[in-house]
């Protein structure tokens, strides 16, 4: 049986995806033409997405990468604590600092990163997204609807990161 079999409906297409990231590249490599540009993965999510991007960004820039999670409440919830489980390798003093995040659901999580970030004395801290919530991205990709989206790293239980799209899971699957 092939994953696909386990999705409802496409709601990014793989080329519309590649459009996408080609324009926020651009616009990327515009906007910090001459600066110092480092982004920051938030693992595992934005893996595939943090590899399109980089490769679309025409200017220098270093990568870094983070793994972070939400703790304290219960699997739904979170009580907005933030726990860093990898942390970047670099010293982001002087960095233009551009965080490459998957999603945005509730925004708890990067709201609390944001300033944990900025006490490193970076020149500046900016996020995109595939999704708005509550903390307004910098940079977005795509609004989706507030459905089971897997695909393109989005995953439900480590699998269908790697479907080329995002699409919503049949609720039988998580049910």
């Amino acid at each position: 049986m092939s994953m696909n079999d386990d999705i409802k409906n496409i709601l990014v297409s793989e080329e519309a995806l590649k459009a996408k990231v080609a324009e926020l590249g651009a616009q990327i490599s515009r906007d910090y033409e001459g600066r110092n540009l480092v982004l920051v993965s938030i693992l595992k999510g934005s893996v595939v997405f943090m590899a399109d991007l980089m490769r679309a960004v025409t200017i220098p820039c270093s990568i870094d990468f983070m793994v972070v999670s939400s703790y304290g409440g219960s699997n739904t919830t979170t009580s907005g604590l933030v726990k860093i489980i990898k942390d970047l390798d670099s010293d982001l003093s002087g960095k233009d600092v551009l965080i490459v995040e998957d999603i945005l659901d509730t925004g708890v999580t990067l709201s609390k990163l944001v300033p944990m970030l900025k006490m490193r004395n970076p020149n500046s801290v900016k996020k995109p997204s595939r999704r708005k919530a509550d903390i307004q991205p910098d940079y977005e990709g795509f609004q989706v609807p507030d459905e089971f989206v897997v695909g393109y790293g989005l995953d439900y239980d480590e699998k269908y990161r790697n479907l080329p799209y995002v699409g919503v899971l049949k609720p039988e699957i998580y049910a």
